[in-house]
């Protein structure tokens, strides 16, 4: 898995296990004979891009190193109902034990990858790429932010140590965008607007990035025009991001303006899992 922290991602599974089980698998434990083999197949139960395989098989060795899990799709696939994804070997007991905890990342994750597939296939005839907030699960951002790659998606910001993001609160705070100062330009700088007055006055800024949230469709174009005919003033133009209120019914219509960026916060903030199951062969 590019990108995610391999430490920070043991952490995760080891958590989740420790939830989820508790001091012992008690069910298990009293039916399962310690030494008995059992060989299980992960199967899809509806149509879905698979995502957080490598996060499965880490829970199931996490609880067992010496288990044995065969991917039978790769990350990213497409697959239709009762498609097998994936085949595990080993002592009965700990695939019992780690079943629940692994189809739970694998069902989040490929969730939030078949989302992100949708909203990137939407807009694939427009320049506006589509990218995630931080409006994620806890602890899970790292994951959710991968699974959205997987979909087609790229990342915003991973943490507010990343780049300078002036929010309308900050914009409160302070007086305005016209309040702010000259900041350390070591940094990508990005503000937010509400409409067209706020937007001319970000752009004397020169920052890299403009939000526009929640704006008219109209009024974005008014934006993205106005940003093209003041490409003599800048070394490199500012990005436009369209954020709020954004679904599949207008995302075209948005991307359509020529913005550059559109962010989607229901991409992990409200996520439809997927349904998957573990059957014992």
């Amino acid at each position: 898995m590019s990108y995610v922290n391999e430490f920070e991602l043991k952490n995760i599974v080891r958590s989740a296990l420790a939830e989820d089980i508790g001091k012992k698998d008690l069910t298990t434990e009293a039916f399962i004979p310690v030494h008995k083999q059992a060989k299980a197949e992960i199967l899809a139960k509806g149509n879905f891009v698979v995502c957080g395989l490598y996060v499965a098989e880490l829970v199931f060795k996490t609880q067992d190193k010496a288990l044995k899990f065969r991917p039978l799709v790769k990350e990213g696939d497409l697959v239709k109902k009762g498609k097998a994804l994936a085949i595990i070997t080993g002592k009965a007991n700990s695939i019992l034990t780690a079943e629940r905890t692994a189809l739970n990342f694998l069902s989040l994750l490929s969730g939030v990858a078949t989302k992100t597939r949708k909203f990137s296939e939407a807009v694939k005839k427009y320049k506006a790429k589509i990218i995630d907030t931080r409006k994620t699960v806890p602890g899970l951002r790292i994951l959710e932010k991968y699974a959205v790659r997987i979909g087609g998606g790229f990342n915003h910001r991973l943490s507010l140590d990343e780049m300078l993001l002036v929010k309308d609160n900050h914009l409160k705070v302070i007086g305005g965008v016209t309040r702010l100062h000259k900041a350390n330009r070591r940094y990508v700088i990005e503000i937010e607007v509400k409409n067209l007055k706020e937007f001319k006055q970000a752009l004397r800024y020169k920052p890299d990035m403009i939000m526009l949230d929640n704006m008219k469709i109209e009024d974005m174009r008014k934006a993205v025009r106005l940003r093209n005919v003041q490409s003599s003033q800048f070394l490199s133009l500012p990005r436009l991001e369209a954020s709020g209120g954004v679904s599949l019914k207008n995302i075209r219509n948005i991307a359509s303006t020529g913005v550059d960026l559109i962010s989607i916060g229901n991409l992990t903030h409200s996520i439809d899992s997927v349904d998957i199951s573990l059957e014992i062969l």
